[in-house]
């Protein structure tokens, strides 16, 4: 309660306010939630969908590499060792490196894997690869 001692000494009540403490505390909340909000996106699952694009006009014999949910790897329906990768696509292309290969992996495939395998066909030379996916998504 604040008091106001006017000129002729009477003591009486003023109703003011002070909202600098109030607003003091709301910028401060303001500050942490700011800097909270963008924290608290990074634990967010990822679950992607089927693509919508148009598809590409396909070779007339396409080579897929396909990466299992179990994680083995197969080059054209047959199954492949990682260190045999670059002798199966070889064999298949005709040492053909220019050649697109079409990636398939199955959606519980983790992202590390897929990149792995990715990696892998770089180093064996073929570095045209394009990821295959469910198309009308």
């Amino acid at each position: 309660m604040a008091v106001k001692i006017r000129e002729d000494d009477e003591l009486g009540e003023t109703h003011d306010i002070n909202v600098t403490p109030f607003i003091d505390v709301i910028l401060v909340l303001l500050i942490i939630f700011m800097v909270a909000a963008p924290l608290a996106t990074v634990d967010v699952k990822v679950d992607l969908p089927a693509s919508n694009a148009q598809p590409d006009k396909k070779p007339d014999k396409p080579i897929y590499f396909t990466i299992k949910a179990d994680q083995t790897l197969h080059v054209d329906f047959a199954p492949v060792e990682r260190a045999g990768i670059a002798a199966a696509l070889d064999a298949i292309s005709g040492g053909n490196k220019e050649v697109r290969i079409f990636i398939r992996a199955d959606k519980t495939v983790p992202y590390e894997a897929l990149m792995q395998a990715m990696n892998d066909l770089r180093s064996a030379g073929y570095t045209g690869f394009a990821l295959v996916g469910l198309e009308g998504g």
